[in-house]
Protein backbone atom coordinates (compact mmCIF):
# COMPACT_ATOMS: atom_id res chain seq x y z
CA UNK A 1 0.00 0.00 0.00
CA UNK A 2 1.21 3.18 -0.62
CA UNK A 3 1.67 6.41 1.72
CA UNK A 4 0.92 9.63 0.83
CA UNK A 5 1.01 13.13 2.63
CA UNK A 6 -0.91 15.96 1.79
CA UNK A 7 -0.75 19.17 2.74
CA UNK A 8 -3.42 21.63 2.72
CA UNK A 9 -5.55 19.03 2.85
CA UNK A 10 -8.93 20.40 4.24
CA UNK A 11 -8.70 22.70 1.53
CA UNK A 12 -10.89 22.53 -1.93
CA UNK A 13 -8.04 20.50 -3.67
CA UNK A 14 -7.25 17.90 -0.45
CA UNK A 15 -10.32 16.99 -0.12
CA UNK A 16 -10.90 15.87 -3.38
CA UNK A 17 -7.26 14.42 -3.82
CA UNK A 18 -7.52 12.55 -0.73
CA UNK A 19 -10.99 10.71 -2.17
CA UNK A 20 -9.56 10.09 -5.09
CA UNK A 21 -6.43 8.35 -3.69
CA UNK A 22 -8.34 6.71 -1.04
CA UNK A 23 -10.44 5.10 -3.88
CA UNK A 24 -6.72 4.09 -4.94
CA UNK A 25 -6.29 2.24 -2.26
CA UNK A 26 -4.08 4.92 -0.58
CA UNK A 27 -2.85 4.96 2.72
CA UNK A 28 -3.50 9.09 3.27
CA UNK A 29 -2.18 11.39 6.07
CA UNK A 30 -3.50 15.19 5.88
CA UNK A 31 -1.41 17.84 7.18
CA UNK A 32 -3.64 20.42 9.74
CA UNK A 33 -2.65 23.58 11.50
CA UNK A 34 -3.88 23.66 15.16
CA UNK A 35 -6.12 27.05 14.91
CA UNK A 36 -8.84 28.31 17.27
CA UNK A 37 -11.14 27.49 14.23
CA UNK A 38 -10.97 24.05 12.71
CA UNK A 39 -12.26 24.01 8.96
CA UNK A 40 -12.87 20.57 8.38
CA UNK A 41 -16.20 20.42 6.80
CA UNK A 42 -14.58 19.64 3.39
CA UNK A 43 -13.21 16.35 4.68
CA UNK A 44 -15.47 15.39 7.60
CA UNK A 45 -17.04 12.59 5.78
CA UNK A 46 -13.01 10.77 5.34
CA UNK A 47 -12.45 11.32 9.17
CA UNK A 48 -13.77 7.85 9.80
CA UNK A 49 -12.16 6.46 7.21
CA UNK A 50 -9.57 3.61 8.42
CA UNK A 51 -7.12 4.60 6.06
CA UNK A 52 -7.27 8.55 6.29
CA UNK A 53 -5.15 9.96 9.09
CA UNK A 54 -4.75 13.75 10.01
CA UNK A 55 -1.39 15.24 11.92
CA UNK A 56 -0.95 18.81 13.20
CA UNK A 57 1.48 20.62 11.65
CA UNK A 58 2.40 24.15 9.66
CA UNK A 59 4.36 24.90 6.63
CA UNK A 60 6.35 27.11 9.12
CA UNK A 61 7.48 25.44 11.64
CA UNK A 62 10.53 23.14 9.97
CA UNK A 63 10.82 20.71 13.21
CA UNK A 64 7.00 20.29 13.34
CA UNK A 65 7.20 19.25 9.35
CA UNK A 66 10.11 16.94 9.74
CA UNK A 67 8.73 15.08 12.69
CA UNK A 68 5.36 14.28 10.55
CA UNK A 69 7.58 13.50 7.98
CA UNK A 70 9.56 10.96 9.64
CA UNK A 71 7.09 9.30 10.98
CA UNK A 72 4.31 8.75 7.95
CA UNK A 73 7.62 7.86 5.44
CA UNK A 74 5.80 9.02 2.51
CA UNK A 75 5.80 7.16 -0.92
CA UNK A 76 4.44 10.75 -1.82
CA UNK A 77 3.88 14.03 -0.91
CA UNK A 78 1.56 16.78 -2.51
CA UNK A 79 2.13 20.68 -1.25
CA UNK A 80 -1.18 21.82 -1.98
CA UNK A 81 -0.83 24.27 1.54
CA UNK A 82 -0.49 27.89 0.45
CA UNK A 83 -1.78 31.61 1.44
CA UNK A 84 -3.81 31.23 -1.74
CA UNK A 85 -5.57 34.58 -2.36
CA UNK A 86 -3.80 36.89 -4.64
CA UNK A 87 -5.56 40.20 -2.39
CA UNK A 88 -4.86 39.01 0.78
CA UNK A 89 -1.09 38.51 -0.01
CA UNK A 90 -1.18 42.55 -1.04
CA UNK A 91 -2.22 42.64 2.82
CA UNK A 92 -0.29 40.03 4.48
CA UNK A 93 2.87 39.57 2.04
CA UNK A 94 5.43 38.50 4.40
CA UNK A 95 3.04 36.24 5.81
CA UNK A 96 2.01 34.71 2.38
CA UNK A 97 5.90 34.62 1.61
CA UNK A 98 7.23 32.67 4.81
CA UNK A 99 4.26 30.05 3.33
CA UNK A 100 3.89 29.99 -0.27
CA UNK A 101 8.12 30.13 -0.71
CA UNK A 102 9.89 29.05 2.20
CA UNK A 103 7.28 26.31 3.45
CA UNK A 104 8.65 24.62 -0.15
CA UNK A 105 11.71 24.68 0.83
CA UNK A 106 10.82 23.63 4.66
CA UNK A 107 9.21 20.08 2.65
CA UNK A 108 11.89 19.65 0.77
CA UNK A 109 14.58 19.91 3.52
CA UNK A 110 12.63 17.39 5.38
CA UNK A 111 12.38 14.41 3.00
CA UNK A 112 16.29 14.99 2.62
CA UNK A 113 17.04 14.95 5.82
CA UNK A 114 14.65 12.24 7.05
CA UNK A 115 16.96 10.06 4.42
CA UNK A 116 13.85 9.70 1.98
CA UNK A 117 15.09 11.52 -1.18
CA UNK A 118 15.26 8.57 -3.18
CA UNK A 119 11.92 6.66 -1.96
CA UNK A 120 9.63 10.05 -1.83
CA UNK A 121 8.08 11.40 -4.81
CA UNK A 122 6.83 15.57 -4.39
CA UNK A 123 4.12 17.78 -5.95
CA UNK A 124 4.40 21.00 -5.79
CA UNK A 125 0.87 23.17 -6.79
CA UNK A 126 2.52 25.98 -8.45
CA UNK A 127 -0.13 28.16 -10.68
CA UNK A 128 -0.74 29.95 -13.31
CA UNK A 129 -0.24 33.38 -11.34
CA UNK A 130 3.47 32.99 -12.08
CA UNK A 131 2.65 34.13 -15.90
CA UNK A 132 1.40 37.37 -14.33
CA UNK A 133 1.85 40.31 -16.59
CA UNK A 134 1.20 37.60 -19.87
CA UNK A 135 3.96 37.61 -22.38
CA UNK A 136 2.22 35.00 -24.50
CA UNK A 137 -0.93 33.46 -25.18
CA UNK A 138 -1.32 30.63 -24.66
CA UNK A 139 1.00 29.88 -22.01
CA UNK A 140 2.82 26.63 -21.71
CA UNK A 141 5.67 25.29 -19.60
CA UNK A 142 8.28 27.12 -21.77
CA UNK A 143 6.73 31.13 -21.47
CA UNK A 144 8.68 33.58 -19.43
CA UNK A 145 7.25 34.17 -16.13
CA UNK A 146 6.32 37.51 -14.88
CA UNK A 147 4.63 37.45 -11.46
CA UNK A 148 2.60 40.17 -10.50
CA UNK A 149 1.57 40.66 -6.91
CA UNK A 150 3.52 38.77 -3.64
CA UNK A 151 1.46 35.75 -3.62
CA UNK A 152 2.25 35.21 -7.49
CA UNK A 153 6.07 36.21 -6.69
CA UNK A 154 5.95 33.51 -3.51
CA UNK A 155 4.79 31.10 -5.58
CA UNK A 156 8.03 31.48 -7.75
CA UNK A 157 10.67 31.06 -5.39
CA UNK A 158 8.65 27.96 -4.92
CA UNK A 159 8.76 26.73 -8.06
CA UNK A 160 12.46 27.54 -8.81
CA UNK A 161 13.05 25.88 -5.42
CA UNK A 162 11.45 22.26 -6.33
CA UNK A 163 13.39 22.66 -9.84
CA UNK A 164 16.76 23.15 -7.96
CA UNK A 165 16.08 20.42 -5.42
CA UNK A 166 15.75 17.72 -8.07
CA UNK A 167 18.52 19.38 -10.22
CA UNK A 168 21.30 19.73 -6.97
CA UNK A 169 19.84 16.29 -5.32
CA UNK A 170 18.38 13.99 -8.14
CA UNK A 171 14.93 13.93 -5.87
CA UNK A 172 11.54 13.34 -7.84
CA UNK A 173 9.90 16.80 -7.80
CA UNK A 174 7.23 18.37 -9.94
CA UNK A 175 5.55 21.43 -10.69
CA UNK A 176 1.92 21.63 -11.34
CA UNK A 177 1.47 25.06 -13.30
CA UNK A 178 -2.61 24.95 -12.39
CA UNK A 179 -4.78 27.35 -13.86
CA UNK A 180 -8.11 27.97 -12.14
CA UNK A 181 -9.79 25.48 -10.32
CA UNK A 182 -13.09 25.59 -9.27
CA UNK A 183 -15.66 23.64 -7.87
CA UNK A 184 -18.25 23.14 -5.43
CA UNK A 185 -15.75 22.67 -2.38
CA UNK A 186 -14.19 26.53 -3.94
CA UNK A 187 -13.61 29.03 -0.91
CA UNK A 188 -16.63 31.92 -0.86
CA UNK A 189 -14.19 34.78 -0.98
CA UNK A 190 -12.86 33.58 -4.85
CA UNK A 191 -14.70 35.26 -7.80
CA UNK A 192 -15.77 32.29 -9.03
CA UNK A 193 -18.05 30.64 -5.76
CA UNK A 194 -18.81 34.75 -5.25
CA UNK A 195 -20.82 34.92 -8.43
CA UNK A 196 -22.74 31.11 -7.54
CA UNK A 197 -23.34 32.12 -4.20
CA UNK A 198 -25.41 35.55 -5.30
CA UNK A 199 -26.81 34.32 -8.14
CA UNK A 200 -28.73 32.04 -5.88
CA UNK A 201 -29.26 34.05 -3.58
CA UNK A 202 -30.47 37.14 -5.49
CA UNK A 203 -32.93 33.93 -7.15
CA UNK A 204 -34.36 33.54 -3.52
CA UNK A 205 -34.40 36.76 -2.42
CA UNK A 206 -32.09 36.79 0.34
CA UNK A 207 -29.57 39.38 -1.51
CA UNK A 208 -30.12 42.64 -3.67
CA UNK A 209 -27.16 42.93 -6.00
CA UNK A 210 -23.49 41.60 -7.10
CA UNK A 211 -20.03 44.13 -6.92
CA UNK A 212 -16.99 42.74 -8.95
CA UNK A 213 -14.28 43.65 -10.23
CA UNK A 214 -12.72 43.74 -14.03
CA UNK A 215 -15.82 41.85 -15.80
CA UNK A 216 -13.14 41.66 -18.80
CA UNK A 217 -10.73 39.77 -17.06
CA UNK A 218 -10.31 36.09 -18.86
CA UNK A 219 -9.43 33.08 -17.23
CA UNK A 220 -9.34 29.52 -17.98
CA UNK A 221 -11.56 27.84 -15.67
CA UNK A 222 -11.32 24.08 -15.19
CA UNK A 223 -12.82 21.73 -12.38
CA UNK A 224 -10.88 20.93 -9.36
CA UNK A 225 -12.17 17.31 -9.24
CA UNK A 226 -10.64 16.61 -12.65
CA UNK A 227 -7.32 18.65 -11.89
CA UNK A 228 -6.40 16.13 -8.84
CA UNK A 229 -6.01 13.47 -11.20
CA UNK A 230 -3.57 15.32 -13.44
CA UNK A 231 -1.17 15.77 -10.28
CA UNK A 232 -1.17 11.98 -9.32
CA UNK A 233 -0.25 11.34 -12.97
CA UNK A 234 2.93 13.48 -12.56
CA UNK A 235 3.42 11.35 -9.86
CA UNK A 236 3.66 8.08 -11.71
CA UNK A 237 5.64 9.21 -14.36
CA UNK A 238 8.78 7.78 -15.48
CA UNK A 239 10.71 11.23 -14.76
CA UNK A 240 9.88 13.97 -13.05
CA UNK A 241 9.09 17.19 -14.81
CA UNK A 242 6.92 20.53 -14.69
CA UNK A 243 3.33 20.80 -16.73
CA UNK A 244 0.71 23.48 -17.19
CA UNK A 245 -2.77 21.70 -15.72
CA UNK A 246 -5.51 23.82 -17.71
CA UNK A 247 -8.52 23.07 -19.97
CA UNK A 248 -6.88 25.43 -23.06
CA UNK A 249 -10.12 27.31 -23.08
CA UNK A 250 -10.70 30.58 -22.15
CA UNK A 251 -13.76 32.86 -20.58
CA UNK A 252 -14.54 36.20 -18.71
CA UNK A 253 -15.88 37.10 -15.49
CA UNK A 254 -19.05 38.47 -17.57
CA UNK A 255 -19.38 35.11 -19.18
CA UNK A 256 -19.23 33.02 -15.78
CA UNK A 257 -21.63 35.86 -14.51
CA UNK A 258 -24.62 35.17 -17.59
CA UNK A 259 -24.15 31.44 -16.57
CA UNK A 260 -24.46 31.39 -13.24
CA UNK A 261 -27.15 34.30 -13.26
CA UNK A 262 -29.05 32.25 -16.45
CA UNK A 263 -28.85 28.97 -14.35
CA UNK A 264 -31.43 30.08 -12.19
CA UNK A 265 -33.60 31.93 -14.08
CA UNK A 266 -32.37 35.89 -14.77
CA UNK A 267 -31.08 36.62 -18.29
CA UNK A 268 -28.19 39.15 -17.96
CA UNK A 269 -27.94 42.38 -20.25
CA UNK A 270 -24.44 43.98 -19.61
CA UNK A 271 -24.72 47.59 -20.01
CA UNK A 272 -21.72 50.48 -20.17
CA UNK A 273 -18.00 49.86 -19.78
CA UNK A 274 -15.11 49.63 -17.15
CA UNK A 275 -16.12 51.16 -14.25
CA UNK A 276 -19.53 52.06 -15.24
CA UNK A 277 -20.37 48.20 -16.51
CA UNK A 278 -23.63 46.91 -14.99
CA UNK A 279 -25.24 43.96 -15.40
CA UNK A 280 -29.10 44.05 -15.53
CA UNK A 281 -32.42 41.35 -15.46
CA UNK A 282 -33.71 41.66 -19.25
CA UNK A 283 -36.73 40.76 -17.45
CA UNK A 284 -37.19 43.50 -14.59
CA UNK A 285 -34.70 46.12 -15.73
CA UNK A 286 -33.25 45.80 -11.83
CA UNK A 287 -29.51 46.30 -11.81
CA UNK A 288 -28.06 42.90 -10.22
CA UNK A 289 -24.03 42.97 -11.47
CA UNK A 290 -22.30 45.88 -10.28
CA UNK A 291 -18.13 46.76 -10.83
CA UNK A 292 -17.10 48.18 -7.69
CA UNK A 293 -13.42 50.14 -7.39
CA UNK A 294 -12.77 48.12 -4.04
CA UNK A 295 -12.57 45.02 -6.10
CA UNK A 296 -9.63 46.21 -8.55
CA UNK A 297 -6.06 44.82 -7.16
CA UNK A 298 -3.10 46.98 -7.49
CA UNK A 299 -1.93 44.88 -10.03
CA UNK A 300 -3.87 42.71 -11.85
CA UNK A 301 -3.69 39.46 -14.31
CA UNK A 302 -6.14 39.68 -16.78
CA UNK A 303 -5.06 37.42 -19.98
CA UNK A 304 -4.54 33.72 -18.49
CA UNK A 305 -5.18 30.73 -21.21
CA UNK A 306 -3.33 27.36 -20.57
CA UNK A 307 -1.71 24.81 -23.12
CA UNK A 308 -2.13 21.07 -21.32
CA UNK A 309 -1.16 19.87 -24.50
CA UNK A 310 2.51 18.41 -22.72
CA UNK A 311 0.34 16.71 -20.09
CA UNK A 312 -2.21 15.29 -22.48
CA UNK A 313 1.01 14.08 -24.22
CA UNK A 314 2.89 12.51 -21.98
CA UNK A 315 0.68 11.68 -19.24
CA UNK A 316 -2.01 10.45 -20.66
CA UNK A 317 -4.64 13.58 -18.97
CA UNK A 318 -7.80 14.85 -20.19
CA UNK A 319 -8.35 18.21 -19.59
CA UNK A 320 -12.05 18.27 -21.06
CA UNK A 321 -13.93 16.25 -18.80
CA UNK A 322 -16.00 18.44 -17.15
CA UNK A 323 -16.92 21.66 -19.36
CA UNK A 324 -17.25 25.44 -18.29
CA UNK A 325 -20.59 24.99 -18.69
CA UNK A 326 -21.00 22.15 -16.85
CA UNK A 327 -18.66 23.36 -13.94
CA UNK A 328 -20.60 26.19 -14.02
CA UNK A 329 -23.92 24.30 -13.15
CA UNK A 330 -22.71 22.21 -10.81
CA UNK A 331 -21.75 25.06 -9.08
CA UNK A 332 -24.69 27.22 -8.99
CA UNK A 333 -26.61 23.72 -8.64
CA UNK A 334 -24.77 23.29 -5.11
CA UNK A 335 -25.58 26.62 -3.86
CA UNK A 336 -28.99 26.69 -4.41
CA UNK A 337 -29.42 23.77 -2.23
CA UNK A 338 -27.71 25.58 0.28
CA UNK A 339 -29.31 28.65 0.45
CA UNK A 340 -32.29 26.87 0.44
CA UNK A 341 -31.53 25.04 3.44
CA UNK A 342 -30.08 27.88 5.10
CA UNK A 343 -33.28 29.65 4.57
CA UNK A 344 -35.42 26.90 6.09
CA UNK A 345 -32.93 26.58 8.78
CA UNK A 346 -33.39 29.42 9.72
CA UNK A 347 -37.12 29.38 9.69
CA UNK A 348 -37.14 26.49 11.73
CA UNK A 349 -34.66 29.03 14.31
CA UNK A 350 -37.48 31.70 14.37
CA UNK A 351 -40.81 29.61 14.65
CA UNK A 352 -38.67 27.75 17.53
CA UNK A 353 -37.98 31.35 19.51
CA UNK A 354 -41.51 32.06 18.92
CA UNK A 355 -42.96 29.24 20.48
CA UNK A 356 -40.55 29.58 23.79
CA UNK A 357 -41.85 32.84 23.45
CA UNK A 358 -45.08 31.87 23.88
CA UNK A 359 -44.85 28.81 25.74
CA UNK A 360 -45.70 26.30 23.45
CA UNK A 361 -42.00 24.96 23.90
CA UNK A 362 -40.70 24.64 26.77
Amino acid sequence: MKTALITGITGQDGSYLSEFLLEKGYDVHGLIRRSSVDYRERIAHLEGHRNFHLHYGDLGDSLGIIQVINKVKPNEIYNLAAQSHVQVSFDSPEYTANVDATGVLRILEAVRLCGLEKTCRIYQASTSELYGRVEAVPQNEDTPFHPYSPYAVAKQYGYWIVKEYRDAYNMFCCNGILFNHESERRGETFVTRKITLAAARIAQGKQDKLYLGNLSSLRDWGYAKDYVECMWLMLQNEKPDDFVVATGEQHSVREFCQLAFQEVGIELEFQGSGIDEVGVDKATGRVLVVVSPDFYRPTDVVNLLGDPSKAKRLLGWNPNKTSFEDLVKLMVKSDMAKIASEGAAAKVKLNLEEYLEKGIVK
